[in-house]
């Protein structure tokens, strides 16, 4: 990580850093011909993704337009994306005449849904997750498809285990992460239907210097609040080398649809991260609840033989955020609720 970590950054530098292309990144871009379509694009996610994109064609000198689609309900994410030459549509995408009024892309990166929330509104969380995709997979049927999606459609495993493979049984817990396999179920049939190329990127736990596992337990130790390690044990990726990933999928889509787990190769313990911020903070922390002996974990050593190691480690994640958090810098408020096993967020 370098020397800029170490101080807090505003918005605006700290979606630079996550928008960094790596040399996969930019050598599938390099290939990739046609616009590309980002569906969800001022979610968490959303914005350093097109900014990525934006960069890489840029540096690779190619003209692919980058078209953001969202309601974009806070105007000043429209207003980012577009000043650093991402183009903007308006639309809301549970609404069927708005996708089909779309304009053609090549290429469609898909991250919209809806997790928070779903214990009060899983009707929402179904329309969102498993509707929408339908709307978009018609819709998109001549396209190149990467779907984000997550490693809670698998059941919890031992913490001993090397997690959940893309061969294993799903069993999802709760309405959010089925309404995630719903996502993934509509998107296979209209892949097998139309022979749509898709890729089915089940992510776990990305991290940003403003939300996320870290982000979470980081704020706790600061407040002085205890750190819950009923769900003891998580995997956790850099966001940048989770973007960075999700564009090389679209070298590996294909019908029926390419699966592929997105996250760190290391089980890490809560308890030992909640400690290590306690160090860095110089504060005391404070624990409550036993470990399980099960955990949401995902074993992702076909993308590591794919995409080769990740940029970030464990050790740099948590001295980033722990700078970031210390330091006041900005946060987007929204907890990732990972102590849940009730499959409710």
């Amino acid at each position: 990580m370098t020397e800029e970590s170490k101080l807090a950054m505003t918005h605006e530098e700290i979606d630079e850093i996550f928008a960094r292309p790596t040399p996969g990144a930019l050598e599938t871009l390099k290939r990739l011909e046609g616009d590309v379509m980002l569906l969800g694009v001022a979610g968490k996610m959303g914005l350093s993704t097109a900014l990525m994109l934006r960069r890489g064609f840029d540096e690779l000198g190619k003209k692919n337009r980058v078209i953001g689609v969202s309601r974009f309900s806070d105007a000043e994410s429209r207003e980012r994306l577009e000043s650093y030459g991402v183009t903007t549509i308006r639309a809301d995408l549970i609404e069927r005449n708005e996708v089909d009024a779309l304009p053609d892309a090549a290429n469609v990166l898909f991250l919209a849904g809806h997790k928070f929330g779903a214990g009060k509104q899983p009707d929402l969380s179904w329309a969102m997750n498993a509707v929408v995709p339908a709307y978009v997979a018609d819709r998109y049927k001549g396209s190149r498809i990467v779907a984000f999606s997550t490693g809670c459609v698998y059941p919890f495993v031992p913490v001993d285990s090397p997690g959940s493979t893309e061969e294993d049984e799903i069993g999802p817990v709760g309405d959010y992460a089925n309404s995630c396999v719903g996502r993934e179920r509509v998107f296979t049939y209209f892949s097998r239907k139309h022979g749509t190329p898709v890729a089915l990127f089940r992510l776990n736990y990305a991290i940003d210097l403003r939300y996320g596992v870290l982000v979470d337990i980081a704020q706790k130790v600061m407040a002085g609040e205890p750190v819950d390690v009923s769900t003891g044990h998580v995997n956790i990726i850099w966001q940048g080398d989770a973007i960075a990933r999700s564009l090389q999928c679209f070298d590996h889509a294909a019908s029926p649809p390419f699966v592929i787990n997105v996250t760190g190769p290391e089980v890490v313990k809560v308890r030992d991260l909640a400690n290590r911020f306690g160090e860095i903070l110089g504060k005391e922390v404070r624990i409550t609840g036993t470990e399980s002996p099960t955990a949401w974990l995902s074993n992702p050593a076909r993308s590591l033989k794919l995409f080769g190691p990740l940029t970030v480690g464990v050790d740099e994640m948590v001295q980033a955020v722990a700078d970031h958090v210390g330091s006041g810098g900005p946060l987007l408020d929204k907890p990732t609720h990972f102590e849940s096993r009730s499959g409710k967020f």
